[in-house]
């Protein structure tokens, strides 16, 4: 009778201990937000693959960056993965002042963003936003730039005539749509400025310099960046579980160069870019799930493993 006890205490705490790290039903719907960033697609295609290897549901919605702060406000989306500082601190300030959303963790540093132009363009002189007024019909005063949302800086640089850029024209598309713009303009070497960053592999795939003097709009150090990954009120504290991964999340130049590349030189998906690069990068793998479990409370790693055959 006392070993069937304690056999039954012993399944118990067993059972107790597995399920520690399990979330409640309604964490296992993950609903991240996605910019339409090769970036971001990347990285969030490295959370859906976990997710969903743990038993999770993870969706991305695309969405524009206005809409996503509002959205994670709204729990209308969980997490997003794109909190690029400083260039978003003052636009989207009061949602953090709020506390409507909350920050998790930063997912990459040494990160840069502003203008760009080909090195053609600045070895003929153009080397900071204040060399750019005066080449304004080489460049056919515009400047090309990314989704609506995502480009208040120069806009604001544009309405305040900083640089002299008064009357420019910010072009808005998408990255997608910029970086066509730059593919049709550097075999010729047509004159083009733009809105770079990295990681991306527009840094592998030309010879840019990054433009001096935009201190004002993107921050110093080239708008040198860190990215954060920030979740909707009170996440951490619904679904601890889900949160920790998103916490545990943190990139390099190396890993998102490389996978966006291979998304956008290869054309693979953004998942099986995902996949390819956690086959290269166990260590981070291991990292990445520490302090995790599966959606039903079992050790993240071998059953991660297992499903994505690593």
């Amino acid at each position: 009778m006392r070993k069937l006890l304690a056999l039954a205490l012993f399944a118990a705490a067993g059972a107790a201990t597995a399920a520690h790290g399990a979330d409640a039903p309604q964490c296992q719907k993950v609903r991240i937000s996605d910019l339409g960033w090769t970036d971001i697609m990347l990285t969030n295609s490295t959370a859906e693959v976990l997710l969903d290897a743990l038993g999770y549901d993870a969706t991305q919605t695309l969405l524009g960056l206005d809409v996503t702060y509002v959205s994670l406000k709204n729990n209308e989306m969980d997490v997003f993965q794109g909190n690029w500082r400083p260039v978003q601190d003052e636009q989207y300030k009061s949602y953090f002042e709020e506390g409507a959303v909350e920050v998790l963790g930063t997912n990459l540093e040494g990160a840069k963003f502003t203008l760009a132009v080909p090195k053609y363009v600045s070895d003929a002189g153009v080397k900071s936003f204040a060399d750019l007024a005066q080449h304004g019909d080489q460049f056919g005063k515009k400047i090309y730039a990314i989704e609506p949302g995502s480009n208040q800086p120069l806009l604001d640089m544009v309405a305040a005539n900083r640089h002299g850029l008064g009357g420019w024209e910010i072009v808005e598309s998408s990255e997608a749509g910029m970086l066509t713009q730059v593919k049709k303009a550097v075999p010729g070497k047509q004159w083009i400025v733009f809105l770079g960053w990295e990681p991306h592999p527009m840094n592998l795939d030309y010879e840019l310099t990054y433009l001096a003097g935009g201190d004002v709009e993107y921050g110093p150090n080239f708008g040198g960046a860190t990215v954060r990954t920030i979740a909707r009120k009170n996440y951490s504290a619904e679904c601890p579980n889900a949160a920790k991964l998103f916490a545990n999340l943190v990139y390099d130049l190396d890993y998102e160069n490389h996978g966006m590349q291979m998304v956008i030189g290869e054309s693979k998906s953004p998942e099986d870019a995902a996949r390819e690069m956690m086959k290269r990068n166990p260590e981070k793998l291991a990292k990445w799930l520490d302090g995790v479990s599966t959606f039903d409370g079992k050790e993240a790693l071998p059953v991660v493993k297992s499903t994505l055959g690593l």
